[in-house]
């Protein structure tokens, strides 16, 4: 079973936006190089996709709302997503945030045929969460996936095992996985078009046409996907990033992002119960030049104020740059489950005033969702003429 919210960013704004369902939304930045991360249906009839520029989807549908992206209330929705796909069977493989595959061999004797079990989660999704869910069910990973995206928006499509090849012969060739665009236009050229024409077609031609994807298109072609749902293990890394919207040369400026990303990887950690050994800093110059440095910390740590101060170090140590960095990011690794009170901290307290407070912002959080509290440092300066907005300092 392959499960995939439908339009999952836009889907979980318009929970706090009901008066915008039914209209063009776009989820995504304003900078000038920002790219939109979702697009909802009404949008997409206009052209707008996931990861196109911004400014090119303003100009496809010019009267969409574009709305902010919110990642931690994401993350939110999508742990309470994973958390029904678990009730369901153990074997849950996730994709991404908002897709996963199932396996539900196990679970039928208890909760009965495919059909239903594809019912009861789309209907949980629904009740618990406030979105819709598209649900593809077939014998292999590769056809329930095509008949998750055919069963698309708020769907369900079942191919039974023994229609698998009747099914997959009725589709373009474009729906074998690796086939882009470059390989679909060279397969055109010597007339194939669909999935039976690669069924059809020896795979000694295809292997010349296509070196090693030919045979891989070939045996997808037949319904052949050995592949099993294998539930994903610890991250091995957590972190993000941030492109700036102009190429940016101020050490202030380089070191506020980096308090802002340090709090939201610490944040991530400290839901997923696991603390970093060790934190790398990145850097991409104005020319595309990617730079990483990564430093071993003495002891495990789950604290944004403690792997901000590392990272600052990183960049500190960095010395004049070469040019204007286009995007920084923060990434905390060799994860581990967090030890709590063991962690070692200085004979001043000053850790563990900072870990306390995180603690409470965590709490707050929880209860309260996205209340804007964060370190006084991260908050945007004020317009000449304003007051203050909503956002708490702490």
């Amino acid at each position: 079973m392959h499960v995939d919210m439908d339009a999952f960013y836009v889907s979980v704004e318009l929970l706090r936006r009901p008066d915008l369902v039914g209209a063009p939304v776009i989820v995504g930045g304003l900078g000038g190089r920002s790219v939109v991360l979702s697009a909802s249906y009404e949008a997409r009839k206009f052209g707008v996709r996931s990861a196109m520029p911004m400014a090119t989807a303003r100009r496809l549908c010019p009267q969409a709302e574009i709305l902010e992206p919110h990642q931690e209330v994401y993350r939110r929705v999508s742990a309470r997503l994973m958390g029904i796909f678990d009730s369901i069977t153990p074997l849950v493989e996730p994709l991404s945030v908002d897709e996963a595959f199932l396996d539900i061999a196990g679970s039928m004797r208890r909760l009965g045929p495919p059909r239903v079990i594809g019912g009861l989660i789309r209907r949980r999704v629904s009740e618990e969460l406030g979105i819709t869910a598209s649900v593809g069910i077939a014998a292999t990973k590769f056809v329930a996936k095509i008949a998750s995206t055919r069963s698309k928006p708020d769907g369900l499509l079942l191919v039974p095992k023994e229609d698998t090849i009747r099914f997959l012969h009725s589709l373009d060739v474009s729906a074998l996985w690796g086939v882009g665009a470059k390989t679909r236009e060279a397969l055109a050229r010597v007339g194939i078009s669909t999935v039976a024409d690669v069924a059809n077609t020896p795979p000694a031609v295809l292997q010349r046409l296509l070196g090693a994807t030919g045979l891989h298109v070939y045996e997808l072609s037949w319904g052949r996907d050995p592949r099993v749902v294998t539930p994903v293990r610890v991250e091995k890394s957590i972190g993000a990033e941030e492109t700036f919207s102009q190429d940016v040369d101020r050490d202030e400026v380089l070191e506020t992002e980096l308090l802002r990303l340090a709090h939201r990887t610490a944040a991530r950690m400290r839901a997923a119960g696991l603390q970093c050994r060790s934190v790398a800093l990145k850097l991409r110059y104005e020319d595309f030049t990617t730079l990483t440095r990564t430093r071993t910390l003495t002891e495990p740590v789950d604290s944004a104020q403690l792997l901000y101060e590392a990272v600052r170090g990183l960049l500190t140590a960095l010395g004049r740059r070469p040019m204007s960095v286009r995007l920084i990011g923060l990434r905390a690794e060799n994860l581990e489950p967090a030890q709590g009170a063991a962690q070692q901290l200085t004979l001043d307290g000053r850790d563990d005033n900072w870990r306390s407070a995180e603690d409470a912002l965590d709490r707050i959080n929880r209860r309260f969702g996205d209340s804007g509290i964060m370190p006084a440092r991260l908050l945007k300066p004020e317009k000449p003429g304003t007051r203050g907005g909503s956002s708490k300092q702490a």
